[in-house]
């Protein structure tokens, strides 16, 4: 096992991350900001180092002092959570070269996965589901982008290969919009991502959000823990995630995870990794694959009794995986409510001290956060501070455990979306479930 793991990264996804460690026996480094030195792993790890001011240029996002934390510190690996440098590949292989292990896919991987046109064409080879589109970029032959897109059918999507987040992306839907959306994309993706390659493909009106949860270990080994609807959704960022999702059969389940499974063991896949899918007409199309651990495994943990974060750990280490397939069995339901300072009506950040918190608890229910009484938010990152994760033996079970959670949760000081978590969860429609991608949305009348 590994003796010493450096955390690249801060907030709830870094105290999960030194929990993990702790219990398989690893020593943990914690870095932080100068805005950060009183986060609660930090308070928590065995050592911690100061790596620049609250910019995360200056600090989560500079790679140079994050190999050099490593090296002062003695740390064998480096764990990138998510967000920040967990999907840059230019870190990864910055990590390996310095001679650290890095706890995630190999930098090839990462680049492969990042691109999506690269992405959508290894998943085509490996059988994996895709969305009709262009097959490829898009060239300056507005001819020939114009036969693509009357072949594909209006409305379709045009987007940037190496977007993200719901940026760089535009719905055309007709051919008169075609050329000046395919010109905007591009302008729009070299600024955003230093690439202005753009793909086309299908627009699918009403899709859900479900998404495959995988692990491997990069030795042939490699294994699905079913799925997550995470169509619960404002401006492309999600705000509710369940699993399983529901309406997906069993069937339907093994037919799509099989296949994201053999996929990873085609292109060598090392870690945890996410295969993201629109579904619709109960139909599954791939649209893109996360090379790190989500915010929202959570919920597949609880349903299946999987760590995933000591299963990263371990396949760092060399190890394979220590499950098989028939091993999973899917239990229960869980749902997670991302919880996040910010208005519930405005959406805007609300930074500064919590002068009272107190977390919900209970049978069934988990609460992932580093917040606590007197803790001050600061207004440099993602607005995030916890997640509200709720299990039961059923789909309703874990709802109305959720209601009574939000109730119990207390957060003073500060805005945040609880509110909003509390409509949602009363919401008639989402209590039946299978609601869109674009339902929130349309609730709030943000469209």
């Amino acid at each position: 096992m590994l003796d010493k793991v450096l955390i690249a990264n801060r907030g709830e996804i870094a105290l999960r991350i030194l929990r993990a460690c702790k219990e398989l026996g690893i020593k943990t480094v914690a870095v932080h900001s100068t805005a950060d030195k009183n986060l609660k792993h930090v308070l928590l790890a065995d050592e911690s180092i100061c790596i620049g001011k609250p910019s995360a240029q200056e600090s989560y996002l500079n790679i140079p002092r994050l190999i050099a934390a490593a090296e002062v510190t003695n740390s064998v690996a480096i764990h990138p959570g998510y967000g920040f440098l967990a999907e840059s590949a230019d870190f990864a292989e910055a990590v390996e070269r310095s001679g650290f292990v890095f706890i995630g896919p190999k930098a090839d991987t990462i680049n492969m996965m990042g691109d999506k046109v690269a992405a959508i064409n290894a998943m085509k080879a490996a059988g994996v589901p895709c969305v009709p589109g262009s097959d490829g970029p898009l060239t300056d032959d507005n001819e020939r982008n114009k036969a693509i897109a009357k072949r594909i059918g209006y409305p379709m999507i045009v987007k940037a290969a190496g977007g993200g987040g719901g940026r760089g992306m535009r719905v055309v839907r007709s051919e008169d919009e075609l050329v000046s959306s395919i010109a905007t994309t591009k302008a729009e993706a070299k600024a955003a991502f230093n690439n202005d390659v753009v793909y086309m493909e299908k627009y699918l009106e009403n899709p859900r959000h479900v998404e495959i949860q995988v692990l491997a270990d990069g030795q042939g080994n490699a294994i699905h823990l079913g799925e997550r609807d995470c169509s619960m959704q404002r401006r492309h960022q999600k705000v509710v995630e369940e699993a399983p999702a529901p309406g997906i059969s069993e069937q339907m389940r093994e037919k799509i995870g099989d296949r994201c499974r053999k996929a990873c063991i085609e292109i060598g896949y090392r870690g945890a990794g996410t295969f993201e899918f629109l579904y619709e007409n109960g139909e599954f199309y791939f649209i893109e694959m996360n090379t790190r651990i989500q915010v929202e495994h959570p919920v597949s943990e609880m349903i299946t009794g999987v760590d995933l974060i000591k299963e990263q750990l371990r396949v760092a280490a060399g190890q394979p995986l220590s499950i098989d397939q028939s091993q999973i069995k899917i239990k229960g339901h869980a749902i997670e409510c991302r919880i996040n300072a910010e208005d519930p009506k405005t959406f805007l950040p609300s930074p500064g001290k919590i002068d009272m918190f107190h977390a919900p608890g209970g049978l069934g229910v988990r609460w992932d956060s580093h917040i606590y009484s007197g803790y001050s938010v600061p207004p440099f990152y993602d607005s995030m501070i916890g997640k509200l994760i709720t299990y039961g033996e059923s789909r309703d079970e874990a709802i109305n455990k959720m209601r009574h959670a939000l109730e119990e949760l207390v957060v003073d000081g500060i805005k945040t979306n609880v509110d909003l978590q509390k409509m949602i969860m009363a919401d008639e429609n989402f209590f039946a479930g299978g609601t869109n991608i674009h339902y929130l949305e349309k609730k709030l009348g943000l469209q």
